[in-house]
């Protein structure tokens, strides 16, 4: 009798086990789906398209990643205290920009920003990011000024004169600079070559990551002051 009620007990805990198990996994299931569901949204890009207009403006946090594909001109990238990404234009022909145009892809604290058209002579862009940023620029030519960031910096020029402003030598974990066709000067780290073919590579101490690039013309690295 007692290994009946025994056996009854033990079939009753066995049906309970497996009722609840039953149950979790649906639960389970919905939970795992709305996780994934509220990444997606959270992930999902933002796009802002802006033509013709005298200044671009929009939000982006300190300390994230700006990939930039700027047309050939007269560039000039700073940063600022301000969380935001802001570009203006200024030279004689600055009121001829009725097919510039910006767009700004934004996903999470990585951004890809684009500029196209406008007029080819005095005409320049200046561009405004938080002065804490990884930044990625590619332009085909050009007069490109860079300072006022600190961050990764990933830069290059096809042709023209790029200046880029960098820290105190000791903050860069990698440095690698190089010029197909013209002059190298970073003083900051003791370089200073001319011809065809001029690189160098220094490693360091820092945190920061630095590659410039001019495919022919003039590489300057220089102190911030």
């Amino acid at each position: 009798m007692e290994k009946q009620e025994l056996s009854a007990r033990t079939d009753r805990i066995d049906k309970q086990s497996r009722k609840a198990a039953s149950m979790k996994l649906p639960i389970l299931s919905f939970c795992f789906c709305f996780l994934f569901l509220v990444d997606g949204w959270a992930q999902k890009p933002i796009e802002v398209v802006q033509v013709g207009q005298d200044h671009f403006e929009a939000d982006f946090p300190s300390g994230g990643e700006i990939r930039m594909h700027i047309r050939s001109g007269a560039i000039t990238i700073t940063g600022s205290d301000e969380k935001k990404i802001q570009i203006h234009y200024s030279g004689k022909n600055a009121d001829q920009r009725k097919d510039v145009k910006v767009s700004l892809k934004t996903s999470g604290d990585v951004g890809e920003l684009n500029i196209t058209g406008g007029p080819r002579n005095e005409f320049q862009i200046e561009i405004e990011v938080p002065k804490s940023s990884n930044l990625y620029l590619r332009i085909p030519a050009g007069e490109v000024k860079v300072a006022g960031i600190s961050g990764d910096k990933d830069v290059e020029l096809s042709a023209g004169e790029l200046t880029v402003e960098v820290s105190k030598a000791e903050d860069y974990a990698h440095v690698d600079a190089s010029v197909y066709s013209g002059d190298l000067d970073a003083e900051p780290f003791a370089i200073s070559k001319g011809g065809l073919f001029r690189s160098f590579q220094k490693l360091g101490p820092g945190k920061y990551r630095l590659h410039a690039h001019v495919g022919a013309g003039e590489l300057v690295l220089k102190q911030a002051s």
